[in-house]
This record gives structure tokens, sequence and C-alpha cells, in this order.
């Protein structure tokens, strides 16, 4: 158990998740955190990365950073998906190592499992059959990470837990068109075809300041903004969404999943994941102060027969209901209360079909899902609304 006095590094932590968590540590009294901005950390430079922690020497480490977006970007940054991904989970995850940190929680995504992976998807879905093509490289790269945390516990008796979050929205979301997910592409997409219809170009010019568009902003002429929103299926009173609406979908409020991970960080161990106590110092060459005995090499890669093979060992967070994309469209509307049409451009890839996962494994830990999809929406909606306010 960490103390309130642990130093804890949330990488990532001004993003969705990691902004969500570093706030559910302070309000459980765990005051003693650092972050560092992309501009003043760059987790994909080694040298950097080793400097941070020679510096700060963290207990604890939430590892939250990622490079993200949706079917769009996934298909246009494949390169990028893979290796900026890969760089920040190596470079962080083997500083820890190296610096003796006692906890790890590595943040990856369920976009992990098999395109036809059975519904719901059990962790023991992993590496059963081909990925979904669409976001194949940014998944190749989270199950890398998980595998890292699972064979650094497995030959060192770390203590690195990787956590797969569903479909994320919530306070801080990215609504950027040209990179966001689904509901905060959707959401702005129907709000600003809205205020097209209501001629209200105040708001528009509001919003296209605070989030550009392909560097268009609310500087630009009318016609030059209108123009650009086309691009992205943005009309009077009229939105394009790509696929069909059928694609089944489950979604996670994200101070939930902040409230999940915080959990499993203080008290969930990786010995009760795979159902052995004390693992490390039984199979893993733990010294009798608790310090691991990093040169002892038994067991390496879980080779050990008594125990058999130990994989699968990451925990699914999410509410294990889903609705379709049509659903979602039609809360969305409602909580804008945009009167226009929703059109389905059905040439457009769907990409996955349905990404149900089973939550038993994260219920038998102790922890269930608060927010609801139908309350969400209208709160991400309100939470929208207030960032075009403030500076």
């Amino acid at each position: 158990m960490l103390s309130k006095d642990s130093k804890i590094y949330v990488a990532g932590h001004r993003g969705l998740v990691g902004s969500a968590i570093w706030n559910n540590l302070k309000s459980r009294g765990y005051n003693n955190l650092v972050g560092r901005t992309h501009r003043e950390l760059d987790l994909t430079d080694q040298v950097a990365v080793r400097k941070f922690f020679d510096e700060e020497r963290p207990d604890a480490v939430v590892l939250a950073a990622a490079f993200v977006g949706g079917i769009m970007a996934n298909s246009l940054y494949r390169a990028d998906f893979i290796m900026q991904n890969m760089k920040m989970q190596c470079n962080v995850i083997g500083e820890s190592y190296a610096h003796g940190v006692k906890k790890l929680l590595f943040l990856g995504s369920t976009c992990i499992y098999p395109k036809n992976a059975p519904q719901p998807m059990k962790e023991d879905a992993l590496l059963t059959s081909p990925l979904e093509y669409t976001n194949e490289e940014y998944a190749i790269a989270k199950i890398a990470g998980l595998k890292m945390c699972e064979s650094y516990n497995l030959q060192y008796g770390t203590n690195y837990i990787a956590v797969m979050p569903t479909n994320l929205y919530g306070p801080n979301d990215n609504f950027h068109l040209e990179n966001s997910h689904v509901m905060p592409a959707m959401m702005r997409k129907v709000y600003l075809a809205k205020l097209i219809h209501d001629e209200n170009w105040d708001a528009i010019r509001v919003d296209m300041n605070k989030r550009p568009v392909e560097e268009v902003t609310g500087s630009n002429s009318n016609q030059e903004i209108l123009d650009v929103l086309a691009k992205y299926g943005i009309y009077n009173n009229k939105v394009e969404l790509w696929g069909t609406g059928s694609p089944l979908r489950e979604f996670l409020w994200s101070e939930d999943m902040a409230d999940a991970s915080v959990h499993v960080l203080l008290h969930v161990n990786f010995s009760d994941i795979i159902g052995i106590e004390k693992y490390s110092s039984v199979f893993f060459g733990a010294k009798a102060d608790g310090a691991v005995d990093r040169n002892n090499s038994e067991g390496r890669g879980g080779a050990i027969p008594s125990l058999g093979e130990i994989r699968n060992c990451h925990i699914n967070v999410g509410t294990g209901k889903e609705l379709t994309i049509r659903a979602l469209s039609e809360l969305v509307v409602k909580a804008v209360g945009f009167e226009g049409e929703i059109a389905f451009n059905t040439s457009k890839p769907d990409g996955t079909m349905r990404k149900l996962i089973d939550v038993s494994k994260l219920h038998s830990l102790g922890w269930t899902h608060k927010v609801e999809i139908e309350e969400g929406v209208q709160k991400l909606f309100d939470w929208y609304k207030q960032s075009l306010v403030e500076s």
C-alpha cells in the first residue's frame, strides 16, 4: 500500500484520463504528485526520461500518456501510432524498473482484442486471432506495453499492473476534429451544425478559436470556416457520420476510469491477479528486506513448472454495457438540442462491429462503475460548453 507521502508520477496528467487520475489521487489525500507537460518532458526521448527519473525518484508511476486518436487518425498516422507509443512505454517502464519504482500502472485500450473476439471479451481473448486493421498499430503497441509489465513481474518480481479501459469520455476530452474519438467528435459536429443553422457566428468563432480545424480559426471568413467544416461532415443543420451507425460500443466516464485506476494502484497487486500470494518472495528471489534481487534469473519468462503459464494478467475496465453508434448520436442530439439531420455515410468504414468487454475480473477486485451513459453524455456537453468560455 502506498502511503499518503509517496511520490507518484502521473505521465499524461493533462490528458483525459491522466487529469482525472490526478484529481482522484488529490481527493484521497495523495498530494505528493509529479507531472510534466509534453513540452517539459518528451517521453519518447530516452535521455530526457532517464534524467527525469534520476531527479525525481518517484515511488509509483501511472503511465497514462499515449499518442491517441480516432479511426481517421489511426488510418493516416500508422507509423506514428506504433512508434510514438512504443518509445514512451519502453522509456517509462524501463526507467521505472531501473529506479526501483514500487508500483506502476499502465493504461492500455480494449482495441488490443481480436476483431472477431467472442463477446463480451474476456482478458484471455488476447492474441487468439487477428486484430482490427484500422487500429492495428496502436493495438500492437498497447499489447507490447501490457506484456512488458507482465514480463517484468515474472522475471523480476515487480508490481506493474496493466488496465485496459473501454472507450472513454469526460472532462478534458479531445474535441479536435482531425484526431478525436467518436463521442467528442460527434458532439462537436452536432453543436457546430446547430450554430450554423442558428447563424450564431459569434459562438462559431469562439469554438474555432478555441480548437482550430486545419489551422482555420474564428478569424477566417465565414466561407472558409464553412468549407473546412464541410470536410468533416458538418453542414447547416446536418451532420454526416462515418459508417452505418450499427456498430455497438461501450463507453466509460473518465472520472470512473480514474477511480478504477486509483483503486487498482492502491489496493491491487500482481499476486492478487494471478492468485498467488507473495509470489515475488516465493518465486522470484526477493531479499529479506523486501527488495527484489534483480540478478535472480530463475523463472524468467514465467517458465516455472509449478505455476504453469502465466499470461493475460491485465484487467478490463468498463461498464459491461453497450449501445449502437446511432443510439449514441440520439443521446448527443438530445443533449445539444439539435433539431437537424444525422446522416450516416455507409461508404465509410464502421470499424469493429462490437467491442463489449467482460468486467468480471474488475468486479471481483472490488470496483464497479457509477456514471451511466445517458447522464455522462449530458455531463460531457455541459463541460464542453463551459470549456468555451474559459481562457
